[in-house]
């Protein structure tokens, strides 16, 4: 088989067509940061309580007084989903009884809201929460709607590759950005909670298919010494430049169909994209030995280090994105939080590519995940008054979570062998796909206690990072290529390395990826 670089030698390696390319397919990754996120503002769930209606004979003190009172986080609230029973009051208030004083308030009959609900504005003036009423006994479709986006992320995701490799990278790369755009602007007219749903699973697959496909292209037409920057800092950085500007388009459109329409745009403007990528020269593949998903457990040293991976990438996914979704729950300007938990990731990516660079790597990920899985676990000591102290805590975590996260692609590559490496990388990638799709439910915790989201995150981030030592190294050893040459799992030592391992060689690829 022709050497792809030996076919893609004549353009060069870092001329105005890679420059161009480089620039382009990154950019093409903006709109996948404010898309993997835009649930954080479409489905935002502001203050709310039950609406008395202003037709209901209530004297001033008794509509005052109309909703019981419950304790969140420590001090007294009104009830959001309950109120009194709205026959009774207004017997009472025509009565000239007065609420407290006349009558105990812990001993009256209370009702679920029957009339509705009154929704604050001071942050969002609509989402598809206010609109369709998703709260208290609807409140579970919120985080529902959230995991079905990535449903579709994880279909997309096993779609994109097999896809891409029958019809084209260009074909299907403008494809799905048709999707991804396409169906956010049909989102738009959404009648009912669940139709807007079924879009956003479509959605979320256009949304990874895209991402996929342009870091595969990028790969592919890039020259080596390109390659690197582009599927580390390229890729990873410009999808954080998307998140970041999510809230600042959320913070001026403040209307969940609004923001949508806002947010279609950026995909309309990478229609104009070079016609070519690159050569198309069929190269003939190597034929090489049929291998099964079995074979990742075929022995107890490979099950293990499977297994280890499985929890490592899911844990490390519910961390990251429940940590993202929930910067609207954090004290302070929620706006302001995600432009900050979006700004943390950019420095997060380069520390993960400096430390891949010299460092082993079971030590340089655990270190980062027990330093964010141990800033978690402090939240929960930090007085209610200290909340500056407290979204510090939680901005650092995510530093150290997103750093982890970035470098599992490398670390997985480098300990599975040649015969089954893509597989392994796939599996467990798709395993933080489903931690993905649980880690809304670890922001929903929230409403009923502030920290317990932090402690369930802090404790099992803190879990794997201990896990993650437990796994072989795979720095400065040269690469396996069959199951036999896998390197044993040998709790905290690193094992000496062969004869051949000493020897000075080029790094491995490195693949950083937010996903």
């Amino acid at each position: 088989m022709r050497d792809y670089d030996e076919v893609t030698a004549f353009l060069g390696k870092w001329g105005p067509f890679q420059r161009l390319i480089f620039f382009l397919l990154s950019a093409s990754i903006i709109p996948n940061g404010f898309n993997g996120m835009s649930v954080v503002f479409l489905a935002g769930t502001p203050e709310h309580h039950c609406r008395v209606p202003d037709t209901a004979n209530l004297s001033s003190a008794w509509r005052n007084h109309s909703l019981p009172l419950r304790l969140q986080d420590g001090r007294e609230v009104p009830h959001s989903c309950r109120r009194y029973r709205l026959e009774t009051i207004v017997n009472l208030s025509a009565l000239g009884l007065e609420p407290g004083r006349d009558v105990d308030l812990e001993q009256l009959e209370q009702e679920d809201c029957l009339d509705g609900w009154e929704f604050s504005q001071d942050v969002y003036l609509s989402t598809i929460v206010t609109e369709w009423s998703l709260v208290c006994e609807d409140d579970w479709k919120t985080p529902l709607t959230t995991s079905l986006f990535f449903i579709g992320v994880l279909v997309g995701s096993f779609v994109s590759g097999q896809l891409s490799d029958r019809f084209g990278r260009k074909s299907i790369l403008f494809a799905t950005m048709a999707i991804q755009t396409g169906f956010s602007f049909l989102q738009i007219f959404s009648i009912n909670w669940e139709m807007f749903t079924v879009l956003f699973v479509i959605v979320g697959m256009g949304q990874i298919s895209n991402y996929v496909v342009a870091f595969i292209l990028g790969t592919e037409i890039l020259g080596k010494s390109v390659r690197i920057i582009f599927s580390t800092l390229g890729v990873c950085t410009f999808f954080a430049v998307g998140y970041m500007l999510l809230p600042l388009f959320a913070y001026f459109i403040r209307d969940w169909r609004m923001l949508l329409l806002a947010l279609t745009v950026p995909g309309v403007l990478c229609v104009p994209q070079p016609p070519c990528y690159g050569p198309q020269q069929e190269l003939n593949p190597l034929k090489q030995q049929k291998v099964f998903i079995l074979d990742l457990f075929k022995t107890r040293n490979i099950a293990i280090i499977t297994i280890m991976f499985l929890l490592l990438w899911m844990l490390t996914s519910v961390g990251y994105f429940a940590l993202s979704l929930n910067t609207p729950n954090l004290h302070g300007d929620a706006y302001l939080n995600c432009f900050f938990s979006a700004l943390v990731e950019v420095p997060a990516y380069v520390t993960a590519w400096l430390l891949l660079r010299t460092l082993p790597r079971r030590y340089v990920i655990a270190g980062v995940l027990l330093l964010g899985g141990g800033v978690l676990l402090l939240i929960q000591l930090v007085p209610a008054d200290y909340n500056f102290l407290s979204i510090g805590l939680a901005m650092i975590g995510k530093f150290g979570i997103t750093s982890a996260f970035s470098m599992l692609y490398v670390f997985t590559a480098e300990l599975y062998p040649t015969l089954v490496r893509n597989m392994a990388v796939g599996l467990t990638s798709m395993a933080s796909r489903i931690g993905s799709i649980v880690a809304p439910y670890f922001v929903y915790l929230g409403a009923y206690n502030r920290v317990l989201p932090y402690i369930l995150m802090g404790s099992l981030t803190v879990l794997i990072g201990i896990i993650t030592l437990f796994l072989p190294e795979s720095f400065g050893m040269t690469l396996p290529e069959t199951l036999g040459q896998m390197q044993k799992v040998k709790g905290f030592r690193s094992g000496k390395r062969t004869k051949d391992s000493m020897e000075k060689e080029e790094s491995p690829k490195v693949l950083i990826t937010s996903f």
